[in-house]
């Protein structure tokens, strides 16, 4: 939002604002606000909105002519094919490195899995051949854990 008496200065911002959101692949209303006897001279707000966008001929184009809605005159300026096709390009890339990083991760975290899996196995397995019986006996394991912990535990529970 402007006024058709606007400054050097604040001009320059606006347009830098522009060409910030329209590089993004974003479309930029851009509105020149008339006040009290000011919709009088609303040929300087139609040359303001051209100006702007004769000054962003690089990045964007117009759509259709500057219309007047009240007090206001505003046109909509759009990314050029060449920006929007750059921000969908760049987003892509975006994407596809994530993609690429995500399954990187997922590698590392199933590796690591498999590695702390295999060590309880291992573990189980010393401990059966150190006590003189076979890894794969479990049953006699669960059966003596029963023996070492006694109706004790029904108090527990009551």
């Amino acid at each position: 939002k402007m006024s058709y008496k606007i400054d050097v200065h604040d001009y320059g911002v606006r347009i830098k604002n522009a060409s910030k959101f329209i590089t993004q692949g974003n479309r930029v209303k851009c509105t020149v606000q008339f006040k009290g006897r000011e919709v009088q001279h609303d040929k300087l707000g139609f040359d303001l909105l051209n100006r702007m966008a004769e000054d962003m001929t690089k990045i964007c184009s117009m759509e259709g002519k500057p219309k007047r809605e009240g007090r206001n005159l505003s046109c909509i300026l759009s990314p050029r094919p060449e920006v929007t096709k750059a921000v969908n390009d760049k987003k892509r890339a975006e994407d596809k490195q994530k993609k690429k990083d995500k399954s990187k991760e997922k590698e590392a975290k199933s590796k690591k899995g498999d590695e702390e899996v295999a060590a309880p196995v291992a573990v189980a397995a010393a401990v059966g051949a150190a006590a003189g019986g076979s890894s794969l006996d479990l049953d006699d394991d669960l059966g003596s854990l029963d023996d070492l912990l006694g109706d004790g535990n029904d108090d527990l529970f009551n």
